[in-house]
């Protein structure tokens, strides 16, 4: 049985939904990555704690919360009400942010350690040289995190892909508009369209398993000519 118009319908918005996430979190994460590597402040635990909340806190207390958050009168639901005319909840936007949320250490975390791990003695020769802060991390910082930066970008796509209960507090189950893939194949399941269901978490288990192995394999072939 081949997959309905609903379920490539929910392909699309998924795959919008994982690249702007992975988009925004690489532009956001990137720099605040770079802080946390580089700062010595004690409070700096805080923000490191924040960032890994969503590896351990249930996707359904996130979405609870930021369902509250996204209501007309709530701390992001009123002023994005009074500044669009529209609300959050159970929007695309609404999904996004809850994403971007969600995602955070998947992008993060991995740049971080690869930018506690880079050699500060290269950057601080470029600079005597007379290169620019922006030229030093062009040039150098990202060539040489290039590992950490395709582990961000696969685990924040990858990870977004697969989100189902922070999507379904916060975006519900409308076709077209907020159902991704795993809220599509959570409703073939109730409605016992199982050969449906195979065909999503199937394709779901194929993605998931080439994402890694693509990633893994091009890790190895790195440290290969590192070694080399």
């Amino acid at each position: 049985m081949l997959p309905t118009e609903q379920d490539l319908a929910a392909l699309w918005l998924t795959l919008q939904l994982a690249s702007l996430t992975t988009l925004i979190l690489l532009l956001l994460g990137t720099p605040f990555a770079w802080w946390l590597a580089h700062t010595h402040r004690r409070w700096k635990v805080i923000p490191e704690a924040l960032v890994a909340l969503p590896l351990i806190l249930p996707p359904t207390v996130l979405g609870f919360y930021l369902l509250l958050a996204f209501a007309p009168d709530g701390i992001l639901g009123a002023p994005w009400h009074w500044l669009t005319g529209s609300g959050l909840a159970f929007t695309f936007t609404g999904l996004l942010i809850g994403s971007i949320l969600y995602s955070l250490p998947f992008v993060v975390q991995p740049l971080q350690s690869g930018f506690e791990q880079l050699d500060q003695g290269l950057l601080q020769a470029a600079r005597s040289l007379g290169a620019s802060r922006l030229s030093c991390f062009r040039r150098i910082v990202i060539p040489l995190c290039r590992r950490s930066f395709l582990t961000a970008i696969t685990l924040g796509f990858a990870h977004t892909v697969g989100e189902f209960g922070v999507v379904l507090m916060i975006g519900g189950n409308i076709p077209g508009s907020t159902q991704v893939l795993s809220i599509a194949l959570y409703d073939h399941v109730e409605t016992l369209e199982y050969a449906r269901a195979h065909w999503l978490a199937g394709g779901l288990l194929l993605f998931s398993i080439s994402l890694l192995l693509l990633l893994y394999s091009l890790n190895r072939r790195q440290q290969a000519e590192i070694i080399r």
